[in-house]
């Protein structure tokens, strides 16, 4: 008789420690906390402008700091179903960066801030080239030498942000004027500097 107790009371004991587990298992894999949201609620959150955004080939022209300004180009691309827009870009080594178009006037070809930034349309890509749209980078206080790198930074309408490495490259370009305020004209009566960048 005390043997069938002994087990009544060892079968009780081991059922209610697998209860005990399966509460606690419950426990663990129930509701999520109060303000958290499910993993795969996380997974589908929106993604920022940044997160689409990624660049094709970016280089930028080997200028002294003498000369003092150059551009970068490349192919800005948005892997986004949605348009992504860069309202601005900076650069370490550079008193000032803005983003450039080129504006035909008459017969003449200016370069000018363009205002509202470059818009990438969805699953698409915008390209900047010497003569169109581009990154301008002025008061550089190092030069950029051919083989070297340089670090840019973009940032977009939503206020993200990305870096993209650009390649230091030798360019030879046509001489360009800016509308309005720009650099010092040189003795020909041209604008030095913004030469294609």
């Amino acid at each position: 008789m005390d043997r069938v107790r002994t087990i009544r009371t060892a079968h009780t004991a081991w059922a209610a420690s697998l209860l005990c587990l399966g509460l606690a298992l419950t426990a663990c894999g129930g509701a999520p906390e109060e303000g958290t949201a499910p993993a795969d609620q996380e997974a589908g959150a929106a993604a920022t402008e940044a997160d689409s955004f990624s660049v094709t080939d970016p280089w930028i022209k080997a200028v002294t700091a003498e000369e003092g300004m150059t551009g970068v180009f490349g192919e800005l691309v948005n892997g986004s179903g949605q348009e992504i827009t860069l309202v601005s870009a900076s650069y370490g080594a550079a008193g000032k960066v803005e983003l450039h178009e080129s504006v035909t006037e008459g017969a003449d070809s200016t370069m000018r801030e363009k205002e509202g930034g470059f818009t990438v349309p969805p699953e698409g890509s915008h390209v900047l080239e010497p003569g169109a749209d581009h990154i301008m980078v002025m008061d550089l206080a190092e030069d950029l030498e051919p083989g070297a790198d340089a670090n840019v930074t973009v940032e977009f309408s939503d206020g993200s942000t990305a870096e993209f490495t650009a390649a230091v490259k030798d360019y030879a370009g046509a001489d360009e004027e800016y509308g309005g305020e720009g650099p010092e004209e040189s003795q020909d009566g041209g604008h030095e500097g913004h030469e294609d960048h």
